[in-house]
């Protein structure tokens, strides 16, 4: 998550353009992990796949028999289609692959923090009220240690409540991940309600 929170820092700073033949892309920056379908499988022998499938854009984590995680930076005309693409690309190269997640979606205050430039001690003031804001801070997606939030909510929540403005790609790539990711868990209850 810290190579994302720095690549997304610096996206925010100085998210490119790219004009092309259709119009204008952006540069999105975004995290995927995929369970192979093999647990026992070692993911290091599926890079080169990965890198002609169109992943040339991606960092892999490799760290974890069964699994890989891809760090992206993908140029296209909107979140969900550099989404999309990169999810093809991912499967076309690893077969029987699963997405678990993709981000920046559930943050903690400490993520949060490190995104919008605060610290985490403003942050924890903002989640727990004490600040000047008209609407109540979202409630967390997970509580736990640490609780998590839905970065989307978070951004809209400041971009409405404080002179903050996140850029708008942040906030269009969260509502994105946050959209796959409802759309893997929808899939992980049909599974679940099947269960005997």
């Amino acid at each position: 998550m810290a190579a994302l929170v720095e690549r997304q820092k610096g996206q925010a700073k100085g998210a490119s353009n790219r004009r092309t033949m259709d119009g204008v892309t952006h540069s999105y920056t975004f995290t995927l992990t995929f369970n192979l379908a093999h647990r026992s499988d070692d993911p290091e022998k599926f890079l080169n796949a990965l890198f002609e499938a169109g992943c040339d854009d991606a960092s892999v984590g490799i760290g974890q028999h069964g699994m890989v995680g891809l760090d992206f930076t993908r140029s296209a005309a909107s979140a969900v289609e550099a989404l999309r693409s990169a999810i093809r690309n991912v499967r076309a190269a690893i077969p029987g692959a699963v997405l678990v997640h993709a981000g920046p979606d559930l943050v903690g205050l400490s993520d949060m923090a490190e995104i919008f430039g605060f610290s985490r001690q403003n942050m924890r003031k903002y989640a727990t009220g004490q600040s000047a804001a008209h609407d109540t801070f979202p409630a967390p997606a997970i509580m736990g240690e640490p609780s998590l939030w839905h970065l989307a909510e978070i951004a809209s929540w400041l971009r409405l409540n404080t002179t903050v403005q996140p850029p708008p790609d942040v906030l269009e790539m969260s509502k994105a991940a946050a959209r796959i990711n409802f759309e893997v868990e929808r899939e992980r209850l049909k599974k679940i309600l099947e269960l005997t």
